[in-house]
């Protein structure tokens, strides 16, 4: 690119950005620009650029093109686009930095609360209002986060996805809200019966809508495997889609007719997430060793 063969030159002929600044007439600024890929000298400066280290416009650019001005102002056009392109793209990547550390702040200031509020109508409160936010935050940069910018179907996916865990949480929180106040008393056979709808909803909304998220690392099955290759993520939440269904309907008979309440969510849960899991990691390895 012409940023590096700008300071190759410079340093071949043993001069600093303030000595080249000043046999072209420019700050010292102007040349840390043009060697950090930030802008790119005009026609004229690069063409007095060639002259001044005896060498030819095409070397400069990297290209090979007629030595026209028309020509070399096309090409520096050119240039002119993909580093702002570049520079968007790192904007881009510095604000979604941010925006993951601040959700990150948020789960740790969730933690806090919970360690150290004694109070657990407040802590709750606390705890709930953080997610609130973090959740709010994804919510509102899911196409930065994500790189999916001009999908709106894969966007409106995952829009769906976070309203649905904003519910979720909004409706924990009541719930614990009220039983600590009082308000909301629950037997025990109750208590089951609501922890059984909860997750057979999880599981049906999740089967329903996992086949359409798309490829990114904040929202569907985070395993190791799955995010690093685009196609092991788009099997495992097929398989998620495909038996989502008839776990949560096995799940609610087995609840329903079944002692040891805890075991029979736990195996359901272990199935949900195990075998979508397992499979797509057999695939990622088999892709990996070239056998797909």
């Amino acid at each position: 690119m012409i940023e590096d063969n700008i300071k190759r030159l410079r340093k071949n002929a043993h001069m600093s950005q303030e000595d080249l600044a000043v046999h072209l007439a420019v700050t010292r600024q102007t040349i840390s620009k043009w060697e950090n890929g930030l802008s790119v000298p005009d026609a004229e400066m690069v063409i007095k650029i060639a002259e001044l280290f005896h060498t030819s416009v095409n070397e400069i650019l990297g290209v090979n093109i007629n030595h026209s001005v028309d020509n070399l102002a096309e090409e520096l056009a050119k240039a002119n686009e993909i580093i702002a392109e570049k520079n968007r793209l790192v904007r881009n990547m510095q604000l979604a930095e941010k925006k993951r550390g601040f959700i990150i702040f948020m789960c740790f200031l969730a933690l806090f609360f919970a360690l150290l509020i004694k109070n657990h109508i407040v802590s709750i409160c606390l705890i709930g209002l953080c997610f609130l936010i973090a959740l709010a935050v994804l919510y509102r940069n899911l196409a930065l986060l994500t790189s999916i910018s001009t999908n709106e179907i894969k966007i409106r996916a995952l829009k769906i996805t976070t309203i649905f865990n904003v519910s979720l949480l909004l409706i924990c929180i009541l719930a614990a809200v009220l039983t600590g106040l009082g308000i909301l008393k629950l037997s025990e056979d109750n208590e089951k019966i609501l922890a059984m709808i909860f997750v057979s909803i999880i599981m049906i909304f999740t089967g329903m809508i996992s086949p359409k998220l798309p490829f990114n690392r904040h929202t569907g099955l985070r395993l190791p495997w799955t995010v690093q290759d685009e196609d092991t993520w788009n099997l495992a939440h097929k398989m998620i889609g495909f038996i989502s269904l008839p776990i949560a309907v096995l799940y609610i008979l087995g609840a329903m007719t079944l002692d040891h309440f805890e075991t029979v969510t736990l195996v359901a849960i272990l199935a949900w997430i195990g075998v979508p899991a397992i499979i797509s990691l057999i695939y990622y390895f088999r892709k990996s060793l070239g056998k797909i």
